[in-house]
């Protein structure tokens, strides 16, 4: 795991990065909790594949960082991993192009369970990237992704179904931002040694943030309809 610390961190490092830029650089997006940086990416996204441009640009510079054949390590890799997120967005794409795959897949039973391994292996593969961020240590990855798979998933269903997400509207966005912090850690740890401590709460803490930004805004948004609503009393009065 030591050894192979430069490639995974390259690889994860861009695989994470081009998740949290995604999610931003997005014409449709329209919720935005920092809008001065957000507005700007949500904007630039009309520009196709600046994303990719943007992650490449930071490849360079950090390969000008290392020294020796690490570089040449971490090119090759950082670019494995941009490959496998394009590859994982376009699979995601062919299975969600409409829903007679599904329905399709679903009359064999093999096919129905191919479908959905595929479909699954995809959107967890950022989830065991962000492990190797967070530790180096094989067995705490695995316990942290045998939690994951038992208890966080079930919470998130939980959350999909009693629409947490929507009532809580910049959960989303710290979520994101914790992708993108891991992402840059990653890289960082590339040149300096990061301890798991402030990896850890770093994602937390955007999180925390965000979830305390949201329930301000539901009660902001509570007030004034109090307000209109005792404005229109009155008036009718």
């Amino acid at each position: 795991m030591n050894d192979a610390h430069l490639p995974i961190a390259a690889f994860g490092g861009t695989f994470l990065m081009m998740v949290g830029l995604t999610y931003f650089f997005d014409r449709e997006k329209d919720v935005h909790w920092i809008e001065m940086i957000e507005k700007h990416m949500a904007r630039s996204a009309s520009i196709k594949g600046i994303e990719i441009a943007f992650v490449l640009l930071l490849v360079l510079l950090f390969s000008n960082l290392i020294e020796g054949e690490q570089a040449v390590t971490f090119v090759y890799s950082a670019i494995y991993g941009l490959l496998t997120f394009l590859a994982v967005e376009v699979l995601g794409g062919l299975l969600d192009q409409s829903q007679k795959t599904m329905t399709e897949a679903a009359k064999g039973g093999l096919g129905a369970f191919i479908y959905l391994e595929v479909l699954d292996a995809s959107f967890s593969f950022d989830g065991v990237i962000g492990a190797f961020a967070l530790s180096q240590n094989l067995f705490v990855i695995a316990i942290g992704l045998g939690i994951g798979a038992m208890y966080v998933r079930s919470m998130t269903i939980m959350l999909v179904e009693k629409g947490t997400l929507a009532e809580y509207r910049y959960l989303e966005h710290g979520a994101f931002y914790a992708i993108l912090i891991l992402s840059v850690i990653m890289y960082c740890q590339t040149l300096v040694h990061i301890p798991e401590v402030i990896t850890g709460l770093g994602g937390a803490a955007l999180i925390g943030v965000s979830l305390w930004s949201s329930i301000r805004y539901n009660r902001r948004e509570r007030a004034e309809e109090l307000h209109r609503q005792r404005e229109a009393v009155a008036e009718n009065i």
